[in-house]
């Protein structure tokens, strides 16, 4: 998918940020748009048998980090929260299921809701 420039700049922030969510832990989607300013764009993010070479993409990005803000697994089409539910489990986070089916995350245990990502502190830190 062609982008802008502003647009490629925007996903490359998105995913560094989400490369910070630390091992074990989830976010939600609007948590990161806060921390960035913004919303919206691991749908976009390329598998690596599409972009290769790509910076970014399902295997350097950890797309499975990111929850809504209930503690809900999205639903990502055909098979997408159950392979995100696998992704989760094999890290250690327990998915559980609501009274609708819907899979779920306990924020309270796994939740990572910093006021700043980790590498802002180190920008900082090093001024």
């Amino acid at each position: 998918m062609p982008q802008s420039e502003e647009a490629a700049m925007w996903f490359s922030a998105v995913y560094k940020a989400v490369q910070e969510v630390p091992h074990c832990r989830v976010t939600s989607y609007g948590h990161i748009a806060t921390l960035l300013g913004y919303r919206i764009c691991l749908k976009h993010l390329p598998s690596p048998a599409d972009q290769p070479d790509a910076r970014y993409n399902s295997d350097t990005v950890p797309w499975q980090r990111i929850i809504n803000a209930k503690g809900v697994i999205s639903p990502r089409g055909a098979g997408g929260a159950a392979r995100q539910e696998v992704a989760l489990a094999q890290e250690g986070v327990q998915v559980g299921r609501g009274n609708l089916g819907e899979r779920t995350v306990d924020l309270a245990t796994y939740g990572w809701f910093p006021n700043r990502l980790p590498s802002d502190e180190e920008t900082e830190d090093e001024a």
